[in-house]
């Protein structure tokens, strides 16, 4: 299969057939989750940051929120093990967390299947090769949550971004979806050890 430079109609159509019928059926999860988020923790209830999408093009991801503080853009200094509620924490061991993002496949800027969006300040840090899993649409799962996710190194999950851009099929995203049902029931890789989720990438040697 060619790398995929663009977005595939055939990958959009599939996301929309999954997307649509289940935010219809989430329904009244979404409303639970987002009501528990605003007793147990106050507003904002949903974090709100850029992340680096489609040929890095930039957009706003949004996500229930799991941490202390309000909807900010960038980190601050204290260390996201400290900020994680007790709520938080629990809605990450099932990856709660990560379905408001089905509004982010619903406006076309992430696909339910792609390497995860990252941080911004990423970019200047890849190299050539781990810079092409920007080449297709980031998604809320992806070959690396189900290969290892937090659990392996940086290094190990770009190799795998970039062998799903190179891989690429319906296929293979329904693999994906169905192995991330199994390892979300399983909570395995949500963060590597000491850590709320993963270290910081500060670039390959």
């Amino acid at each position: 299969m060619p790398r995929l430079h663009g977005v595939p109609p055939s990958k959009r159509l599939f996301d929309l057939a999954l997307t649509v019928p289940g935010m219809i059926l989430i329904s009244p999860l979404l409303l639970i989750v987002a009501a528990l988020c605003w007793l147990l923790q106050g507003r904002p209830i949903l974090f709100r940051q850029l992340r680096p999408g489609h040929r890095a093009m930039p957009f706003t991801l949004y996500k229930f929120r799991t941490m202390a503080g309000g909807s900010t853009q960038e980190p601050d200094s204290v260390s996201d093990a400290d900020r994680l509620t007790p709520f938080g924490s629990f809605l990450r061991s099932f990856s709660l967390d990560e379905l408001p993002e089905l509004i982010n496949v619903l406006r076309g800027e992430m696909s339910l299947v792609g390497p995860r969006p990252l941080l911004m300040q990423y970019l200047e840090r890849y190299t050539p090769e781990q810079a092409r899993r920007h080449e297709v649409l980031p998604g809320i799962t992806g070959w690396t949550q189900v290969n290892g996710r937090n659990a392996i190194s940086w290094e190990q999950k770009f190799r795998l971004d970039v062998w799903y851009v190179d891989h690429w099929s319906l296929g293979l995203d329904l693999r994906i979806l169905l192995l991330t049902i199994w390892k979300v029931l399983r909570r395995e890789g949500i963060s590597q050890p000491g850590q709320a989720t993963a270290e910081e990438f500060k670039g390959s040697d």
